[in-house]
């Protein structure tokens, strides 16, 4: 078994992070963690992701272990996502990192205006 130096893990480390917490997988974990949805579905439940960023977003959530891609032998296909075991540890940490969103937008808001008045704030 080969070890890793901290510098090459930690590079390793950041990929994943990258990967897990981009704008759009961070959204489609926690779509996933109510359960199975088809392509359609994830499509129409996060408003503003294109057809192609879906595609590439649960491309690489499969790739990296987190979401399971199941393709059932109908016509038309049907294709089912869901999150793997793996996946599944990601749900308490990606529920309460948008469960911390939602009850901090207005507070971020006004941060935000603030800021772009050049007003300092506290």
């Amino acid at each position: 078994m080969q070890f890793m130096t901290e510098t090459e893990a930690n590079c390793r480390a950041r990929e994943i992070l990258d990967r897990v917490g981009d704008k759009w997988s961070v959204v489609v974990l926690y779509q996933l963690s109510t359960g199975t949805m088809r392509f359609t579905e994830l499509l129409r439940a996060i408003p503003g992701i294109s057809q192609r960023m879906l595609t590439v977003t649960l491309r690489g959530l499969e790739r990296d272990g987190l979401v399971r891609r199941t393709v059932h032998p109908v016509i038309p296909p049907h294709v089912d996502y869901d999150l793997t075991p793996l996946g599944e540890t990601l749900r308490e940490i990606v529920s309460a990192l948008l469960d911390w969103t939602h009850e901090h937008l207005e507070e971020i808001g006004r941060a935000r205006d603030s800021y772009d008045a050049g007003v300092p704030t506290g």
